[in-house]
């Protein structure tokens, strides 16, 4: 990258005092760079994979308040799923029951497992209840002397009969049974992350238990399938290891452009070692910060490899240029071919003094856009962001003082050989650079920058359609063919629930399920409300159950499937339920009105998350704000008993959200926040890095309009291939932002250079694309083979991100090209006819 001021004969004060500290002590910074180096192996070597569920959502967010007050008592959205499913289609079997009691205990031998939340055919919490001439019976829906699994035990018709009766009455077909009874399901919950105890999850450990039970159940006659978050983050955890080959497969198809390039081994060998060495203290550096590998944040090394390499090939072309032809790369064949170049380590230190400023520059512009997501309250985020900044940072020592000092030892071999390649090199383009000066014209110029903002109009319109979120079925992280997503379309087929959930907790005075019938009719109205939103499979809720109860009181008339209005009545239909059910806390003073959505598209969450507003808008069931009402009605209760006095409430509020579609309506709406403003802040940063470099406002918008049209075709890329924006796409967005802005640095500061010797500026574009149009070519190559190769990978949104970062990182290479020079003629020198 060239400099925005020739200071190779009038350095200023700061680069003779950095140059004589670095050059003057290459030994000294050689020994120090070794020593670091073995330090960030040993800690990098400590780095272990660290997932974690609630990493990935915005703790301070209205919805997560509620997740975290109500998570002991109903559960988090940490929930696995286990469906056992029989191939001949019968469930009603005995070694069918002998799996399905076997897998139950087994579930509850898994690392962090809330026993208490177990539920499946085989556990004393479900149980049915039913009307008979007394009153009612129930019981557990499997009888006591089914023994499945006892030696000598043999089921008979009449008990399948029985447990198939017993499964009907409790009401749990298409929940805990298949609709079909083709197979069942165990629902299992994890212990809540952090609390008093700091517990910490092991994710894969999980997994890989998981994985045990399906391989130990699986066979000709059952099929497992297991879905939930645990499941999936070993999945992904899986996938990711393949990220190693990727990343050789990255450093030789790097080390081979950089030869093309370069053509000497010694150069693309040497740029290669810089970038590895900054992946390594990157490592490093996340072990000493406390943070590990999480599986979501795989892909930095990569980024941060490319950044380097990138940066590198900028150094190796500035030196080249000074030890062929003393620097001066431009002027015809037989100019070049008189000139003649300076000494290895003179020219590793004009090198440097060129580009220590600028690639400064550039590479803080660089940690500006990787920092700007910090905005993104959440902790996976956050980590990303750090990690990337400090990679990025780390990239200044690698690339801007190591690089340098080797360069400055480095012995060419072939040294005329080399010279010609390079002369051939800044020759043999000369008709396409000249072609790209022409439209640095006026009248081109003008039609290019109105071809510019055509572009830019349809793409806005077309990209605002992205969708915040999920923009498909199943998890996006994996492909479609992979065996969780195989899994989760078959339960959600077989079962009316599967994996997607939204809870709505409604809180009223203690005990109110009992005393307060508005309370209870207000959350029977919002039932059915729910019912009837598309996309919402099930309901289920403590009044639906209450009504089943009264009617049994009355001979299982349906008529009386109501609510009762009498307290004492209402009292009598809702006694009966305990906390274990999940439809109450302890003094019901708290109710779940659990939803099982069909799936977690963003348009099915956006249009359920409404359909929840709009029912609290116009019922008054709503506090606003993030106050907790049974909190504050607990303190009344408890006040006027204090007093000896009845304190009686029917308020209501409906408080969004647990269950894991609460946690992905979260972060959507955490995305949708701050989607802009995080750009803007981008462009912004990226401006006044600019400015301080350039010394010019218009000079700074010609660097930064670009990248605003390649934002928007960003997005209108994602919407035609059915890419959602979420945290992921979000951080990539931004990251193609801050490192794309490379490129119209490296065109400009060269242009500047120029302009500022006197030359117009068709000419000055001309003389940029000369001598750095290659370089610029071999660094977009270069990012974008870095990247490219995940498109390869077994994780979809791995695969995603290498195509958007692809994309991003070649499409700024042709707007700094094209858009550039054409915003520079009509900004900066408008009135100059050449």
């Amino acid at each position: 990258m060239a400099g925005s001021i020739k200071a190779v004969d009038n350095p200023s004060a700061f680069h003779r005092l950095a140059e004589r500290a670095i050059f003057g002590n290459r030994i000294v910074v050689l020994a120090l760079f070794a020593l670091v180096t073995v330090a960030m192996c040993w800690f990098a070597a400590q780095l272990r994979v660290d997932a974690g569920f609630k990493k990935q959502i915005p703790l301070a967010h209205e919805y997560m308040q509620t997740f975290l007050d109500y998570e002991k008592e109903f559960g988090g959205a940490n929930r696995i799923l286990i469906a056992v499913m029989a191939k001949n289609g019968d469930m009603f079997s005995q070694p069918f029951m002998q799996t399905m009691e076997r897998m139950t205990q087994d579930v509850k031998t898994i690392d962090n497992v809330d026993e208490a939340r177990i539920r499946s055919i085989f556990t004393p919490n479900v149980r049915f209840v039913e009307v008979v001439e007394d009153g009612f019976a129930g019981g557990n829906v499997i009888p006591q002397d089914f023994t499945p699994n006892a030696e000598g035990f043999e089921a008979t018709r009449e008990q399948f009969a029985t447990i198939k009766a017993n499964i009907e009455k409790a009401n749990i077909v298409g929940r805990l049974v298949a609709k079909d009874f083709s197979g069942a399901m165990v629902w299992a919950e994890l212990v809540p992350e952090g609390g008093e105890g700091q517990v910490k999850l092991d994710y894969q450990k999980v997994a890989a238990q998981l994985e045990a039970i399906r391989a130990k159940y699986e066979n000709d006659a059952t099929s497992v399938h297991i879905i939930g978050f645990a499941k999936m983050v070993g999945d992904i955890s899986d996938g990711a290891r393949s990220v190693i080959l990727f990343f050789f497969l990255t450093i030789a198809f790097t080390w081979i452009l950089l030869f093309l390039y370069s053509s000497s081994v010694k150069l693309a060998s040497l740029t290669v070692f810089c970038a590895l060495i900054a992946v390594l203290w990157m490592l490093g550096a996340l072990r000493l910060l406390g943070f590990g590998i999480d599986p979501m944040n795989m892909l930095t090394p990569f980024l941060i490899f490319a950044i380097a390499v990138s940066h590198g090939e900028q150094m190796i072309n500035r030196f080249r240029g000074e030890i062929f032809f003393g620097g001066l790369e431009e002027g015809s064949v037989e100019e070049l071919s008189q000139r003649r170049g300076v000494d290895a380590q003179t020219a590793a230190r004009l090198a440097f003094r060129m580009l220590l400023v600028p690639g400064s520059v550039a590479l803080i512009a660089g940690c500006i856009g990787f920092a700007t997501i910090l905005i993104i309250p959440i902790q996976i985020i956050y980590e990303l962001a750090i990690t990337a900044t400090v990679g990025v940072a780390i990239t200044i020592l690698t690339d801007l003082v190591l690089l340098p000092v080797m360069l400055s030892f480095c012995k060419l071999r072939n040294l005329e050989k080399k010279r010609q390649y390079r002369l051939r090199q800044l020759t043999q383009f000369d008709k396409i650079w000249s072609l790209l000066a022409k439209f640095s014209r006026p009248v081109p110029a003008a039609i290019i920058i109105l071809i510019g903002l055509t572009i830019w109009f349809f793409a806005k319109q077309y990209g605002h359609q992205v969708m915040i979120g999920d923009a498909e079925k199943g998890v996006a992280e994996l492909r479609p063919e992979a065996r969780y997503n195989k899994d989760a379309v078959l339960i959600s087929e077989k079962f009316a629930l599967g994996v997607d959930m939204l809870n709505v907790i409604a809180e009223a005075q203690p005990s109110a399920c009992t005393t307060s019938y508005p309370v209870m009719e207000t959350m029977d109205r919002f039932a059915w409300h729910m019912r009837n939103v598309e996309g919402v499979e099930q309901v289920m809720t403590l009044p639906m159950a209450a009504k089943i109860v009264n009617a049994g009181w009355n001979e299982g008339n349906l008529r009386w499937r109501a609510l009762p209005r009498d307290p004492d009545t209402l009292r009598l239909a809702t006694q009966g339920f305990e906390t274990d059910s999940g439809l109450l806390n302890s003094d019901c003073s708290a109710m779940p009105i659990m939803m099982f959505l069909g799936d977690h598209r963003a348009t099915t969450i956006d249009r359920v998350v409404a359909a929840v507003k709009d029912f609290r808008e116009k019922n008054g069931a709503w506090a606003g704000g993030n106050a907790n009402v049974m909190k504050s009605l607990t303190e009344q209760a408890a006040a006027a008993t204090e007093k000896g006095e009845t304190f009686h409430s029917d308020q209501i509020n409906l408080r969004l959200a647990t269950g894991n579609v609460g946690v992905l309506a979260a972060i959507n709406d955490k995305v949708r926040e701050v989607d802009a403003v995080m750009l803007y802040l981008l462009y912004g940063a990226v401006f006044l890095m600019c400015l301080l470099s350039f010394r010019n406002p218009l000079a700074a918008l010609c660097i930064v309009l670009p990248l605003v049209l390649v934002t928007e075709l960003g997005h209108a890329l994602m919407v035609k291939l059915g890419i959602g924006l979420k945290v992921n796409t979000l951080t990539v967005v931004a990251l193609g932002v801050g490192i794309g802005v490379d490129y119209a640095i490296y065109i400009f500061a060269r242009m500047r250079e120029s302009m500022q010797a006197g030359a117009p500026l068709t000419e000055a574009y001309f003389a940029a694309l000369k001598t750095t149009g290659i370089a610029i070519f071999y660094t977009a190559l270069t990012l974008a083979v870095g990247v490219a190769m995940w498109i390869f990978s077994e994780l979809k949104f791995q695969a995603d991100m290498g195509l958007m970062l692809t994309f991003m990182f070649v499409v700024n290479m042709f707007a700094a090209l094209i858009f550039l020079p054409a915003l520079c003629r009509w900004l900066l020198r408008p009135f100059e006819k050449t």
